[in-house]
């Protein structure tokens, strides 16, 4: 019986054991898998990000360039105080890569957006480092007719990339760099929208004539000294901000800009403006002494805050259009706008953005860019001072896009821009350049002093799509510039250059020592683009 009992019992004990054996070998359920989902709703390219609504598209962009007449900058271009001579870097090359992220989710009030592009940028005639590569053109959010970041400003309209790889021609384009924005858009329904934005303010410079010495030269640089008339600027520039400060005082109040669109099948308008506080820094205490905090008009040091000019209302205002002719070619179109402005330059010279020069042997050329213009030496001996003489400038752009074929388009573009100074503006830049006499109300231009100026240009791009995502092309442009007159055609003569007429070289734009009425320039370009995502 015993027997029996073990023999069961051992029994027993087997069966348990294989069992346990058998159950520990089969295979466990996995977890179900989260496959990355296509989102459809805001376009190709999307995915839905595992366990959540939000969409995010991963893009981006890379691209080779090479140019030649550029002086050492294809964002700068041919006046950049071009000086001549063998300093001067016609052949430039540039890289150019933007890794961009787009996020989208719905709201019970809508989509909320958030788009960023970072990446590298150059320049380069063999000095680029690594430190000055780094770039970032867009950061904002958009919700509910809301744009909040750094996004492209509203008064915008034409498309310089559209139709060119160039854009140190004159246009009010600020798509390439970005620009800060804070705006909302109605949508008033069958393509037609309105916006109001506040944006940070478009500044060229503000120029205190008085704080240059009389018999100065023309000459080019990238900052001022004194008695002298810079194509970089009439002051010290600000570290990584390209605008010119001039004599402005410190943003108070953002540009106002607001626009009224149409868009529709046939093509679209716009119609802009911008409202733009000049507000300058403070009056010189002495004629080359530069804006000084802290004058009265007496000429005492003991006030704070009192010896400036006045705050004016620059204003910008536009009108753009845009035709499409699917009857000439598919995909071909029109563009163009034009531009009006007193006190805020920069609606149409975004870019480039500084007093204009170039050197043709010994002949120069060149143009002062400045929102407002005053002078005048508080106290006794320097004159009456002169509030803020606002600048007057208009200019117009426009292109034409023809599609030969799905692999080949072509595009002709140009745009005519001109500045004019008033008597008293002009008066004082003529005197600070040593053509004139006087400070402030008192200063007097030589005769044939006549400090405006215009440039125009033309210009074509021929573009072979290899793919989709992928084109090579070629980009020629004619320019022009009329230059402003010192009244004589010599530039030297003055500030220890010799006698009038001596043509020693240092006594003007680099050795030039004779002004010239037009000056010109070629330039050429090359481009290789490819597309991450279409």
């Amino acid at each position: 019986m015993k027997m029996v009992k073990s023999l069961l019992l051992g029994s027993a004990a087997g069966l348990v054991a294989v069992t346990t054996g058998q159950a520990a070998d089969l295979p466990v359920k996995a977890k179900p898998v989260e496959y990355v989902k296509v989102c459809s709703l805001y376009g190709a390219g999307f995915y839905y990000m595992p366990g959540t609504d939000l969409c995010l598209k991963i893009g981006g962009w890379v691209r080779g360039e090479a140019g030649w007449g550029f002086n050492g900058s294809l964002t700068n271009g041919p006046f950049n105080g071009n000086a001549g001579g063998r300093t001067v870097s016609n052949l430039v090359f540039r890289a150019r890569g933007y890794i961009t992220a787009d996020a989208r989710e719905q709201t019970a009030y809508g989509t909320a957006r958030g788009y960023i592009a970072v990446g590298v940028n150059t320049t380069d005639i063999g000095l680029n480092t690594a430190a000055n590569t780094f770039s970032a053109n867009r950061a904002f959010v958009q919700f509910a007719g809301i744009t909040a970041g750094l996004s492209q400003s509203f008064y915008d309209y034409y498309s310089v990339p559209a139709v060119a790889y160039s854009g140190y021609y004159p246009a009010s384009d600020t798509g390439d760099p970005g620009w800060f924005v804070i705006g909302y858009t109605a949508q008033l329904g069958n393509g037609l929208s309105a916006t109001l934005s506040m944006e940070t303010r478009r500044t060229t410079q503000i120029v205190d004539a008085s704080g240059f010495t009389p018999g100065g030269t023309i000459s080019t640089g990238s900052a001022a000294g004194t008695g002298s008339i810079v194509p970089g600027g009439f002051t010290t520039a600000v570290p990584g901000i390209t605008a010119n400060n001039g004599a402005y005082g410190g943003q108070q109040i953002g540009d106002i800009v607001g626009n009224i669109r149409l868009d529709q099948a046939w093509g679209g308008a716009q119609i802009m403006a911008a409202l733009h506080e000049d507000n300058a820094s403070y009056y010189s205490t002495a004629i080359g002494a530069g804006p000084v905090q802290g004058v009265n008009l007496s000429g005492s040091a003991t006030s704070i805050g009192v010896g400036h000019p006045g705050d004016k209302w620059g204003w910008a205002a536009g009108a753009g259009l845009r035709i499409n002719t699917p009857f000439i070619g598919e995909g071909d179109y029109f563009q163009a706008q034009g531009n009006y402005t007193q006190g805020a330059l920069r609606y149409i010279f975004f870019t480039p953005n500084f007093n204009w020069g170039k050197v043709d042997g010994s002949n120069a050329a060149f143009g002062i860019l400045s929102d407002c213009v005053y002078g005048g030496i508080p106290g006794a001996g320097g004159g009456t001072v002169t509030g803020c003489n606002l600048t007057t400038a208009y200019g117009f752009n426009a292109s034409f896009e023809h599609h030969w074929s799905p692999a080949w388009q072509t595009s002709v573009f140009g745009g005519w821009d001109a500045v004019r100074y008033n008597a008293q503006a002009n008066a004082e830049l003529c005197s600070a350049a040593g053509f004139g006499a006087g400070q402030g109300s008192a200063a007097v231009a030589t005769p044939g002093c006549n400090m405006n100026w215009s440039t125009w240009f033309i210009g074509t791009r021929t573009q072979w799509n290899v793919s989709k995502t992928f084109y090579m092309g070629i980009e020629g442009i004619y320019s022009d510039m009329k230059s402003a007159s010192t009244g004589t055609p010599v530039l030297g003569g003055f500030n220890g250059c010799g006698t009038s007429g001596s043509g020693q070289p240092g006594c003007g734009l680099g050795n030039a020592f004779l002004t010239e009425d037009h000056s010109s320039a070629w330039t050429i370009r090359f481009r290789a683009h490819k597309d991450f995502l279409p």
